[in-house]
């Protein structure tokens, strides 16, 4: 499966078994969201070579807009294919969930996907949260700052 394939490639899961179990688990039971949500990238040759999930999360008993598992294969970074990935996906969810705020969760580590997302207008949250995800903006911001010269 190319989602297992591509995550698997930068770093998120350490198989494609693992993450064939996450996306099967996660994603799956919601089979027809995820025809309208899960989008590829492809490469001159037709190979997927990114994706990105116009999701959503839940707070309490509120539906939160949230961009999922977004991620480029790394030899097709910086080349505008992500920056065309969060743009058809944010477009996507203001289709699907309306015109609100979209929410996403990441790590410093992703500090290249986040100059990205800086670019495409979100905001890093100082604090509060969505869904179930810990806020740790003190943490990050001092490895942020220096990668990001922020």
């Amino acid at each position: 499966m190319k989602w297992a394939e591509i995550e698997t490639s930068v770093g998120e899961f350490t198989s494609i078994d693992e993450a064939m179990k996450y996306f099967q688990e996660n994603y799956l039971p919601f089979l027809d969201e995820l025809k309208r949500r899960l989008l590829f990238v492809q490469n001159e040759r037709g190979e997927e070579v990114g994706t990105i999930t116009s999701w959503w999360n839940m707070t309490g008993t509120k539906r939160v807009p949230s961009i999922h598992w977004f991620a480029v294969k790394e030899e097709y970074q910086g080349s505008g294919l992500g920056k065309a990935l969060v743009s058809e996906s944010l477009k996507k969810l203001i289709l699907l969930e309306g015109d609100k705020d979209v929410f996403l969760h990441t790590q410093t580590w992703s500090y290249k996907a986040i100059g990205l997302y800086l670019k495409s207008g979100f905001e890093i949250l100082s604090s509060g949260s969505f869904s179930h995800y810990k806020n740790e903006y003190f943490l990050a911001m001092p490895h942020l700052r220096k990668l990001l010269k922020i």
